[in-house]
C-alpha cells in the first residue's frame, strides 16, 4: 500500500493463504487456546514486511482476541510495542527496519496497561482469513484409539502454581505404561482411560520455585535466548480491581512515580538494560531485560537489578514534585487513548462484567480524581498492598547457578517487610473490594470508633495480610452463563457513536477457568480447539467464494487470569446495512457445527495439524525466547494451569490425541457453542452479554449520508432468524496432496530446461558462496535471483519472500490504485490454476504454510512461512509457482477488494489521527494520490482487467527477487530452486516495470506548510505530525543528487577537532580503517540515520514529555526508501487541544536544537548500544535473516551487497558524532521545508469545526481535505505483545 496506507494501517494484509495461520500475528489466538504450549511469537525485529503485516493486523483482531491481551502486551522492550502501534508512517524497507527507532530509550516510561481495550478487531475490514495454526512442523497423525502400548512420564513435583515448588529433573521409577487392550473387555478399558486421564500433568522440569521467610515468592527458570541477557519482572499482586471509590485510577499512579522515581533504576543507564511497567486489574508488573554482566567486565548485574526492582516495587520515594510530573503525564495519556476503539472496548467490559467492579475499575483511571490524590493518598495505597507477600519474581534468562541466583534474592530481598512487621492502623474501607474475601464485614467499618480491642483484632488481621499473598485474584464475583429462563437473559445492548463506521455485535458466554492440571483437562482443550478450528474454516472459506453479508466473523473460546474468568465470544462485523443477513450467517454456521459436528477428515486435518504445531514448538525448545516463557509462566500460574516446558506439553498432547473420539470432540465442542446455537431455550447458557456497536449515520449509495437506526428486539429477530434457516450437514473435500505433480513437474522442465547461469556479468560463478554469512546467492535462466541461508535458528523450519520492485508508485496516472487494489483481488480470490481456494487452503493447512501478500509504496511482497516436514518446503514452493503462473482473476474477487478500499476511505473523517495525518501527506507530497487511499472516484474508474494488468506487469525475472532462511539442505533448497522458480516463465512482455513518475516534495512558498483538522466529538483529544524531506537510506535525494560522494570529503565542526593535535600519521592510520572508510561505504546514511533517530527520541522524550509535561507519548521516525530517491522523517506527537500548540513548538526546538545543544559522547554511545543489542537479539531469528537478505541482487537497489550484511556491526561502532550530523544536516527541519498538521477533536460548535473533513463522494478534489493513517491511536491499548 502507500506511504500513507502505511500511515493508514487499518487496511488489513492480504493474507491469502493461512492454513498455518496467516502471517498476521496469531501468536495470541494460539496461546489462549493452546493452553499449556508457550507459543513463540514473532520477533518484534522480523522482516520490515511481516512486521508491518504484524502491526496492521493487530487492529483487526476480535473484541475477544484483544480482551486476553487486555492491557498486558509488552513490545520486545516493553514501550517499543506501544511505539510501535504509534508509528502510522513505518513502511517497508528492507534491511533496517529491524534497526530502527520503533523502540524507546530504557528510560523512556510509558506503563503498558494502564489502557483498558480488549484491542477488538475495527470493524470491517479483516476479510475472514483462515486463522488455522502458525509456525506448525509435521508429525503423524496418530489413531483415535487406546490400542498400542504408550508411555506417559511424570516428573516428580509439587501440587500446583499457587505453592512455592522445584520440579525435579529425574523421571519417577515407575512409569504408566498402557497396552494393547484388545483383550480387555470395554468396562476394563474405560477403567484404565479414566485413571490415565485423571493422571497430573508434569510439571516443567527446570523450572525453581521458592518463597523467602517475608513471604516474596520466586521463580527462576535457566534460558539462553537471548544469550548472556535474562528478563527480571517484579509482579505485585495489586492492580485497579483493588482501589476503592476515590482511588481509581491510584495503583497506575504509584505505577509511573515508583518507576521513574528510582534512581537505582536510573543507575543502569548504560548498561545496556532495557525496562518498562504496566499496570492492569489484577497485577502490576516492574520488569526489566539486562545483560548478565557489563560490558568489558565480569561484573555480575543481577544485584543490581534486583536492587532496583527492591526500590520501586517497595521503597519508592512518593516525592510531590515526581507526582505531579506523572500526574501531567497520566492526564495526557488518558486523552491520547480515548479513541473510539478504547471507548467501544469500554463499553463491552462494562457489560460482559456489569456485576462487579471489572466494569468500572479501568486501570487508567478517573480524571477528576487523578487531578486531586496528593503524595499522602498514593503512598497510603502503596503501603496496603505493596509488601513482599503479595508479590512474585520472576528471573529468566541465561543463569547458570540457580543457587548463587536464590542468595542472590534473599540478600536483595531477605529483610524487606520484616522492619515493619506491624502496621498503622488503616483508614476506612482501606482493604477494599479484597476485604471482603479476607476479613469478617464489621458493622463500622474498619477505622473510626472501633473498640481496643476489635481495632486490635483488625490490626492482627491486617498483620496477617501483610505476611500472605491474597487468594482470590481478580477479587471479583462473576455471574456465570447458566440455563434459565429467558426471561431473566439480559437485552440486547447498543453503542452507537457518530465516530463509528461498520455495525458489530459480540455474543459472550462466561464461565469458570477450567484449570489444565490432569491429562483429562489437556484433552478437553484439545478437543475444543479442534472443533473451534473447522469453524474458523468454514466461515472464512465457504463465504470467500461469493460476496458475503459481513466482513469478519470470529468465534474465541479463551482464558483471561486478569478477568478470572473463561470467555466465549462470537464478534460479527458487516456494512450496516448488511448487519441482520450478517448475524443471521452467523447463527446459522454455528447451528450447523453444533448439530452435525465435524467432519472425520476435519477430525484428521486438525488434530494432525495441532499435533505438527506441537511437534514444532517442541523442536524449537531451546530457541524461544526468556520473555515469552516468562510471559507465558506468568499468565499460567494466574489462571492455575500446570507449567510444562514445550517437549513435555508435545509428549502429553501426543498421549490425549490418541484418547480422542471424533464423538466426544463434537459433544465437547458442542457444549462451547450452545449459547449461540440453542438462544432462547431454557437448556441454553444465557449469553453474558449481547453488545452491538454501531454508527449514527451511514452512506447510501445515490443518497449520501443517512441516520442509521437499531433496536435491541431487531438484534434478537436477526440472531432467531439464524435459528431458523435450513442447515445441512458438511460435505468433506477433497484435499489435493500437491498443486504440481511429478508428471506435470517433468513436462516444465522439459519445456524450461530451468538451469542457474552466472550471477553477474562481471563473474563467471553460478553460485557464490559468503563463508563468514552463510549465504548463497544463485541466479536462474529466466533471470530470477535468490538467495538463501541455512540455518539451525529454528529447527525444522523456514521463511520464504518473493519481493517484485515497482509496488505503488509504478501505478499510472490514470490508474491510481490499481496496485493496491490488484493485490488484495488476488488474496481475495484465493485460486490457483485448477484448485478452488478451499482446496488451496486446506493444502496450506495439511502442509502448515502461511502465505501472505503485500503491496507498498516500492515493492509487491509475497512471505510464506513453512515446515521441513512432510515436504513442507517443496508444498510451499509450489503455491509460489502456481501463484506466478496460473493466478484466477474473479470478478467477484475484485469488486470485494474495491469495496473494502471504499468503505475504508468513508472511514477516514471519522479517525482523527487518519484525516490529520492525511491533510499533512497529500500536502508535502504534492496531492500525489499513490500515496494515499484511492478514492471513490478512482476505484470507480478501475476494471479487473487494469488492476490485473498493473500487478502482473512488475512480474517480470529479473524484477523479482527470492530470499529463503531455513532448516534445509543445501541439496533440498536448491532442487525446489530449480523445478519451480526455475520453470516460471519469462514470455511475458512487459516493459513498465522499472519505470514509473517520480516523486517529488511540495515546492516552497506553499500555503499547505501549516494546516489543522477538527473533528467533532464528544471528548477532547489532539493530535500533531510535522515531517520534511530525507534522502533515501543509500544517500539519494529527490531531488537526484547523489550524497554519497559530498560526504566522504566533508568536514564538520566535530572533523576539525579530533584532527587538532593529530600526527599526520595517526590520521593516515584512521583513513585507512574501517572508520576511515565508513563514509564511502553504502551503508553510511542508513546507520547514522539510525543513529540519529535514538538520539532524537531520547531528547524529544526529555524534553517534550517528561520536563515540559505536553505530551505522553512523542516519537520521531524515519520512512527511509530504497527504490525510490527520497524519504521523509515524521514526529508524532499527541497533546491536550489546550497544549498540541506548544507541544508541535517544543518538537520543533527539539529536532532543530542540535545545532545548539550539541550530541554528546554517551547519547551516541547510548543509541549504539541499543541497536546493537537489537540486532545481537535478532540475529537468531529467521525473518530477522529475511531482512537482512532483502535487496542484495535487486538491480532497482545498485547498492546493497554482503558487505551491507557483513559490516553492521562495526559500522555502528564505527559512527562518530561528526558523522551523525553529516546525516542531520540532510535532513530538511527550516521552515521552508517543514510541514505540519494539528487535529483536534471536541464537541465544538458547526462554526468551530468548520475545517473538518468531509469527503465529497463526487471529486476527487476531496482528498484535499483528508488522508487515511493507520489505524491511529485505536490499538494503542497497553499492551504488551
Amino acid at each position: 500500500m502507500a506511504a500513507s496506507a502505511s500511515l493508514m494501517a487499518s487496511v488489513p494484509p492480504a493474507s491469502c493463504y493461512s492454513g498455518g495461520g496467516g502471517i498476521r500475528d496469531e501468536g495470541l489466538w494460539r496461546s489462549r487456546l493452546n493452553l499449556i504450549i508457550p507459543p513463540p511469537r514473532p520477533s518484534p525485529s522480523c522482516s520490515s514486511l511481516s512486521k508491518f503485516v504484524t502491526s496492521r493486523s493487530r487492529s483487526l483482531r476480535s473484541s475477544s482476541s484483544y480482551r486476553r491481551r487486555l492491557l498486558h502486551d509488552r513490545g520486545s522492550a516493553g514501550l517499543a510495542y506501544h511505539r510501535k502501534k504509534y508509528n502510522t508512517w513505518k513502511w517497508y524497507t528492507s534491511m533496517f527496519d529491524e534497526l530502527s527507532t520503533n523502540e524507546t530509550l530504557f528510560e523512556q516510561h510509558r506503563c503498558l496497561s494502564c489502557f483498558c481495550s480488549y484491542h477488538r478487531r475495527q470493524t470491517g475490514y479483516s476479510k475472514f482469513t483462515a486463522n488455522v495454526f502458525r509456525d506448525k512442523s509435521s508429525f503423524q497423525l496418530l489413531r483415535n484409539t487406546l490400542r498400542g502400548g504408550f508411555q506417559v512420564h511424570v516428573p516428580r513435583a509439587a501440587v500446583g502454581p499457587d505453592e512455592p515448588h522445584a520440579a525435579s529433573t529425574a523421571w519417577p521409577d515407575g512409569t504408566l505404561e498402557k497396552q494393547s487392550l484388545d483383550l480387555l473387555d470395554p468396562e476394563l478399558e474405560r477403567t484404565e482411560l479414566e485413571r490415565f486421564l485423571g493422571l497430573e500433568l508434569p510439571s516443567h522440569p527446570k523450572l525453581y520455585r521458592g518463597q523467602l521467610d517475608n513471604g516474596l515468592r520466586y521463580i527462576i527458570l535457566p534460558n539462553k535466548v537471548p544469550p548472556n541477557r535474562f528478563e527480571a519482572h517484579m509482579e505485585l499482586h495489586v492492580g485497579s480491581i483493588d482501589e476503592e471509590e476515590d482511588e481509581q485510577g491510584i495503583a497506575h499512579m504509584i505505577e509511573h512515580v515508583a518507576f521513574l522515581g528510582s534512581k537505582k533504576r536510573e543507575k543502569l543507564l548504560g548498561t545496556g538494560a532495557r525496562s518498562n511497567a504496566y499496570t492492569d486489574f489484577h497485577h502490576t508488573v516492574f520488569h526489566i531485560h539486562s545483560p548478565t554482566c557489563v560490558k568489558d567486565s565480569d561484573d555480575d548485574l543481577l544485584p543490581s537489578v534486583l536492587d532496583a526492582l527492591n526500590e520501586i516495587a517497595f521503597h519508592p520515594k512518593f516525592l510531590a514534585s515526581r507526582v505531579e510530573k506523572e500526574r501531567r503525564a497520566i492526564l495526557s495519556e488518558l486523552q491520547m487513548m480515548n479513541t473510539i476503539e478504547y471507548r467501544v472496548d469500554c463499553q463491552l467490559l462494562q457489560h460482559l462484567h456489569s456485576e462487579n467492579k471489572l466494569s468500572r475499575r479501568f486501570p487508567i483511571g478517573l480524571e477528576e480524581q487523578i487531578r486531586m490524590w496528593d503524595a499522602d493518598k498514593i503512598r497510603k495505597f502503596h503501603e496496603r498492598w505493596y509488601f513482599p507477600a503479595n508479590a512474585t519474581l520472576y528471573i529468566v534468562g541465561d543463569i547458570d547457578n540457580i543457587s548463587k541466583t536464590v542468595h542472590q534474592i534473599e540478600a536483595v530481598f531477605g529483610q524487606t517487610g520484616v522492619e515493619n512487621e506491624t502496621p498503622s492502623p488503616p483508614p476506612p474501607s482501606a482493604f477494599g473490594a479484597m476485604a471482603s474475601f479476607l476479613v469478617p464485614k464489621l458493622a463500622v467499618g474498619l477505622g473510626g470508633n472501633l473498640s481496643h480491642d476489635r481495632l486490635s483484632a483488625s490490626m492482627e488481621q491486617t498483620k496477617l495480610l501483610k505476611r500472605q499473598r491474597h487468594a482470590v485474584r481478580p477479587p471479583v464475583k462473576h455471574n456465570w452463563s447458566m440455563p434459565g429462563n429467558n426471561k431473566n437473559a439480559k437485552p440486547p445492548q447498543i453503542f452507537q457513536h457518530e465516530l463509528l463506521q461498520n455495525f458489530s455485535i459480540n455474543m459472550f458466554c462466561k464461565i469458570p477457568v477450567n484449570k489444565v492440571r490432569t491429562y483429562g483437562d489437556l484433552r478437553d482443550v484439545l478437543m475444543k480447539r479442534i472443533f473451534l478450528s473447522a469453524l474458523h474454516f468454514r466461515i472464512n472459506t465457504r463465504y470467500k467464494s461469493s460476496n458475503p453479508p459481513f466482513t469478519s466473523i470470529e468465534l474465541d473460546h479463551s482464558d483471561s487470569g486478569r478477568e478470572g474468568c473463561t470467555v466465549t465470544t462470537l464478534t460479527v462485523n458487516a456494512e450496516p446495512k448488511n448487519w441482520q443477513s450478517a448475524i443471521t450467517v452467523a447463527v446459522q454456521e454455528v447451528r450447523r457445527l453444533k448439530e452435525f459436528g465435524v467432519t472425520k477428515g476435519e477430525l484428521a486435518r486438525y488434530l494432525d495439524a495441532l499435533l505438527k504445531d506441537s511437534e514444532q514448538l517442541a523442536a524449537m525448545i531451546d530457541n524461544v525466547s526468556s520473555v515469552d516463557n516468562l510471559d507465558f509462566i506468568m499468565e499460567s500460574d494466574a489462571l492455575g494451569h500446570t507449567v510444562m516446558d514445550q517437549r513435555q506439553g508435545h509428549e502429553s498432547l501426543v498421549a490425549v490425541a490418541r484418547t480422542v473420539s471424533l464423538e466426544e470432540v463434537n459433544s465437547i465442542g458442542a457444549k462451547v457453542l450452545e449459547f449461540i446455537s440453542d438462544f432462547g431455550k431454557p437448556s441454553a447458557p444465557l449469553p453474558a452479554a449481547i453488545v452491538s456497536c454501531v454508527p449514527n449515520k451511514v452512506h447510501v449509495d445515490g443518497i449520501g449520508e443517512t441516520d442509521f437506526r437499531i433496536m435491541p428486539d431487531e438484534i434478537t429477530a436477526a440472531i432467531r432468524a439464524g435459528l431458523e434457516e435450513p442447515i445441512e450437514a458438511e460435505p468433506e473435500l477433497e484435499v489435493p496432496k500437491e498443486l504440481i505433480s511429478p508428471l506435470q513437474l517433468q513436462e516444465l522442465k522439459l519445456q524450461q530446461k530451468p538451469s542457474f547461469i552466472p550471477v553477474s556479468p562481471e563473474l563467471n560463478a553460478t553460485k557464490i558462496y559468503d563463508k563468514e554469512t552463510g549465504i548463497t546467492q544463485l541466479r536462474l535462466s529466466n533471470k530470477i535471483p535468490v538467495n538463501y541461508k541455512i540455518t539451525k535458528n529454528e529447527a525444522k523450519g523456514g521463511v520464504m519472500r518473493l519481493i517484485v520492485g515497482g509496488g505503488r508508485a509504478a501505478e499510472k496516472a490514470d490508474s491510481r490504485g490499481a496496485v493496491v487494489v490488484g493485490v488484495r483481488t488476488l488474496s481475495e480470490g484465493g485460486r490457483v490454476g485448477n484448485f478452488s481456494r478451499e482446496q488451496v487452503e486446506l493444502f496450506c493447512v495439511n502442509h502448515l504454510i502461511n502465505c501472505s501478500l503485500e503491496s507498498t509504496e516500492e515493492f509487491i511482497c509475497m512471505e510464506f512461512r513453512f515446515t521441513l516436514r512432510d515436504n513442507g518446503m517443496r508444498a510451499a514452493f509450489q503455491l509460489l509457482h502456481m501463484v506466478l503462473e496460473h493466478s484466477v482473476w474473479l470478478d467477484d474477487a475484485f469488486d470485494r477488494a474495491r469495496q473494502l478500499y471504499l468503505s475504508y476511505y468513508r472511514s477516514i473523517p471519522k479517525s482523527l489521527e487518519r484525516s490529520t495525518a492525511h491533510k499533512l501527506m497529500l500536502a508535502m507530497l504534492n496531492g500525489d494520490e499513490r500515496f494515499v487511499e484511492p478514492t471513490p472516484q478512482l476505484l470507480h474508474n478501475l476494471t479487473l482487467e487494469s488492476v490485473r494488468d498493473a500487478v502482473m506487469s512488475q512480474f517480470v525475472g529479473d524484477n523479482m527477487e527470492v530470499s529463503i532462511v531455513g532448516d534445509f539442505s543445501e541439496e533440498d533448497i536448491e532442487a525446489c530452486i530449480l523445478d519451480y522458480l526455475g520453470t516460471v516463465g519469462v514470455a511475458r512482455d512487459y516493459e513498465i516495470a522499472h519505470e514509473f513518475s517520480p516523486v517529488i516534495f511540495r515546492p516552497f512558498p506553499s500555503d499547505l506548510q501549516f494546516q489543522q483538522v477538527f473533528l467533532k466529538d464528544t471528548d477532547e483529544r489532539a493530535c500533531a505530525y510535522i515531517a520534511g524531506p530525507a534522502p533515501n537510506r543509500w544517500g539519494f535525494t529527490v531531488e537526484g543528487v547523489d550524497l554519497s560522494e559530498s560526504v566522504q570529503n566533508a568536514l564538520v565542526d566535530y572533523d576539525k577537532q579530533s584532527i587538532s593535535g593529530e600526527s599526520l600519521t595517526e590520521r593516515k592510520d584512521v583513513e585507512h580503517s574501517l572508520e576511515g572508510r565508513f563514509r564511502s561505504h553504502p551503508l553510511f546514511f542508513a546507520v547514522t540515520m539510525s543513529l540519529l533517530a535514538e538520539i532524537i527520541n531520547s531528547r524529544l522524550f526529555t524534553t517534550v514529555r517528561d520536563s515540559l509535561g505536553l505530551t505522553y507519548d512523542v516519537s520521531f521516525e524515519l520512512n527511509l526508501f530504497d527504490r525510490l530517491n527520497l524519504g521523509w522523517y515524521v514526529i508524532s506527537v499527541t497533546s491536550t487541544p489546550a497544549k498540541v500548540h506548544k507541544a508541535v513548538d517544543a518538537c520543533k526546538n527539539v529536532l532543530r536544537g542540535l545545532c545548539s545543544n550539541q550530541i554528546a559522547q554517551r547519547e551516541l554511545d547510548r543509541a549504539k548500544r541499543t541497536l546493537l543489542m537489537r540486532h545481537e537479539a535478532e540475529i537468531k531469528s529467521n525473518a530477522y535473516w529475511l531482512g537482512l537478505l532483502a535487496h542484495l541482487q535487486a538491480a532497482s537497489v545498485p547498492r546493497k551487497d554482503l558487505s551491507s550484511i557483513k559490516d553492521l556491526t562495526l559500522l555502528y561502532e564505527a559512527a562518530t558524532i561528526a558523522d551523525i550530523y553529516l546525516g542531520y544536516e540532510q535532513l530538511k527541519i527550516d521552515d521552508n521545508s517543514l510541514y505540519c498538521c494539528v487535529g483536534i477533536a471536541g464537541d465544538e460548535s458547526e462554526e468551530e469545526i468548520s475545517g473538518a473533513v468531509n469527503l465529497q463522494e463526487e471529486s476527487i478534489e476531496g482528498l484535499n481535505d483528508v488522508i487515511p493513517m493507520g489505524r491511529g491511536l485505536s490499538t494503542m491499548t497497553r499492551p504488551t505483545t
